[in-house]
């Protein structure tokens, strides 16, 4: 499974890093990514990283402020989400697949992790 941190309450502009670790196997194959949920809203792709780092991809509206990159036991992803708005606001989501073109062609992944929780307020 996998298991996301990191998430809670801060400013606008402010920044927060979110981790996602993998527990009970081994996702060092797979792509790994990152989804938003804004309340009452649908999950939207965030960013996605390919198994060996080597690729990332993240939304427009993000592309400027967030990256994403993974651990050293290449086990784990993380979300450095700087210049947060009150828009980013939403539970965060880390997922992974075998395939990186599951998150740059709008798929659904395999796995997916419960979730945190991010509030950006002024």
């Amino acid at each position: 499974k996998l298991v996301e941190s990191g998430g809670g309450s801060v400013e606008t502009e402010k920044s927060l890093t979110l981790s996602c670790v993998g527990s009970g196997r081994t996702f060092s194959s797979y792509a790994m990514a990152w989804f938003h949920q804004a309340p009452g809203k649908e999950r939207e792709f965030v960013c996605a990283i390919s198994w060996n780092g080597e690729s990332t991809e993240c939304a427009d509206s993000v592309k400027d402020r967030f990256t994403i990159s993974r651990g050293s036991a290449m086990n784990s992803v993380s979300l450095q989400m700087n210049e947060l708005k009150s828009e980013d606001s939403g539970v965060y989501y880390c997922a992974a697949d075998r395939s990186f073109e599951t998150f740059t062609r709008g798929g659904s992944p395999w796995y997916w992790g419960q979730g945190t929780q991010v509030t950006v307020s002024s």
